[in-house]
C-alpha cells in the first residue's frame, strides 16, 4: 500500500464471508479498534467492560431479528478476527452506546472533548455541478487513533458498492453503489436518545441504505420506525438529494436547488418537536456549516478541485472543517481529526478519499 493511501479490502460472497473476510484481513485492526473504544465506554460512558458487552449482547439478539444478514456479517468478523462475537456486536452498536451518553450528559461530562462535533457533509445539485453531475462529500471527524478502510464490496446480487467504515464495523457507512446511489452522515444528539430501546441502530441502517437500488427505498430504511437514537442521513441519486435528520422525536427533511450542507447540529429542531440539550460544541458545528456553504457558493458551478478546495477550509482552526488535534485534546490523550475525506460523483459512480486532513494528504480516486 503506498504512503497516503487509506487501506483498501475487497469482499464478496454472503454477509459471513463478507464479514470473516475482513476480519482475517484485518485483525490487528479490529483489536486495536476494540481497545480504543472499549477505554472510551469506561471513560467517558463511565461503562465497565463487561457492562459494555451486556448493551452489545442485547442488542445483538435484536440485531438477529432485525436483519439476520448483517448479524451473520458480525459472526464472520468475530470468526476471521478471532475476537468475541459480543465484543464484536459492542463495537457495531458503539455509536448507539457513546451518543446515549451525549444525550444524558448536560452539561456534557467532558465538554473539552469534541465527540460528534465533527462531520460536515454537502450535496451539490447536477444543475450547479461543472460537469452537470450530482455530487455528494465530507469530512468524517472522529477520534486520532481509530482505524478505518475503504471497502469494495460485491454483494450476491452483483450489486457493487464502495464505502468506508472503522475496522470491525460491518457493511460501510459513508459511500456509494453501482446504482449511483450515495450516502453521507453526521452524528446528531436528541434528549430523547436512548440505546435500551434497541431500535435499528445507526451502522444497519447504513448497511441496509448503501445496499438499495432507489432513493425512495434508502429514504425508507432511514426512515424505519421505531428509532432511538438521532443521526443525519445526506442520501442523493440522479438528480435528486435530500437531507434526513432523525431522532427518536421526529423527522426532518431537507432539500434545496443549488446545495446542501450539514454538520452536528439540527437546523430547525423546534419546528419538529425535536429537544436538543445544552452542549457547547455545537457553536462549531454552525461555524463549519456556514463555511462549506460559503466555499461551495464563491464558484458559480463547482468542480472537483473546487470541492477538494472546500473540504480543505481551515478557518476556525483546529476546529475547522478541515479538523486536527487541539493542543488540549492532545493533553487529555483524546486528539481527534478528520479520519478521512471522501468526495463522491454520482454520475460518473467515482469516489475520491483522503487518509487524513485533505489540506496535507491527497485524494485517491476510485470506481465503483
Amino acid at each position: 500500500m503506498a504512503e497516503g493511501m487509506l487501506p483498501y479490502l475487497q469482499l464478496s460472497g454472503p454477509p459471513y464471508e463478507q464479514g470473516h473476510q475482513q476480519g482475517t484481513a484485518w485483525a490487528g485492526q479490529i483489536a486495536h479498534n476494540l481497545e480504543l473504544y472499549f477505554h472510551r465506554f469506561e471513560v467517558e460512558c463511565k461503562l465497565s467492560p463487561s457492562e459494555a458487552r451486556e448493551r452489545g449482547a442485547r442488542y445483538f439478539q435484536a440485531i438477529r431479528e432485525q436483519n439476520p444478514a448483517y448479524a451473520q456479517g458480525l459472526e464472520g468478523i468475530a470468526a476471521g478476527s478471532g475476537q468475541p462475537l459480543v465484543d464484536i456486536a459492542t463495537l457495531n452498536v458503539r455509536y448507539e452506546i457513546v451518543y446515549h451518553q451525549f444525550a444524558q450528559d448536560t452539561p456534557p461530562v467532558y465538554p473539552a472533548r469534541e465527540a460528534p462535533n465533527g462531520c460536515t457533509a454537502f450535496a451539490l445539485m447536477p444543475a450547479h455541478s461543472a460537469d452537470g453531475h450530482l455530487w455528494l462529500g465530507q469530512n468524517w471527524d472522529w477520534m486520532e487513533g481509530v482505524q478505518g478502510a475503504l471497502q469494495h464490496i460485491t454483494e450476491p446480487d452483483g450489486t457493487r458498492i464502495l464505502a468506508f467504515t472503522e475496522a470491525g464495523i460491518f457493511g460501510g457507512k459513508i459511500g456509494l453503489n453501482s446504482h449511483g446511489l450515495g450516502l453521507c452522515i453526521n452524528g446528531l444528539v436528541s434528549v430523547g436518545d436512548n440505546w435500551a430501546g434497541l431500535g435499528k441502530p445507526f451502522h444497519l441502517r447504513t448497511y441496509e441504505a448503501l445496499r438499495q437500488k432507489t432513493l425512495e427505498a434508502a429514504q425508507a430504511v432511514v426512515l424505519e420506525e421505531p428509532r432511538t437514537a438521532s443521526g443525519n442521513f445526506l442520501l442523493g441519486q440522479g438528480a435528486q438529494a435530500v437531507d434526513i435528520e432523525v431522532s427518536p422525536q421526529g423527522v426532518c427533511r431537507w432539500q434545496d436547488e443549488r446545495q446542501l450542507v450539514h454538520a452536528n447540529h439540527y437546523l430547525a429542531p423546534e419546528r419538529y418537536g425535536i429537544e436538543v440539550p445544552p452542549i457547547e460544541w455545537l457553536d462549531r458545528s454552525h461555524h463549519r456549516a456556514e463555511r462549506l456553504a460559503l466555499r461551495l457558493g464563491e464558484v458559480e458551478k463547482p468542480g472537483l478541485e473546487d470541492l477538494k478546495a472546500a473540504l480543505s477550509d481551515r478557518d476556525g482552526a483546529p476546529y475547522a472543517v478541515c479538523r486536527t488535534a487541539s493542543p488540549e485534546e492532545y493533553a487529555l490523550g483524546e486528539p481527534y481529526r478528520t479520519i478521512v475525506s471522501v468526495i463522491m460523483n454520482l454520475g460518473t459512480k467515482e469516489l475520491w478519499i483522503s487518509d487524513g486532513p485533505p489540506h496535507e494528504n491527497p485524494y485517491v480516486h476510485y470506481q465503483v
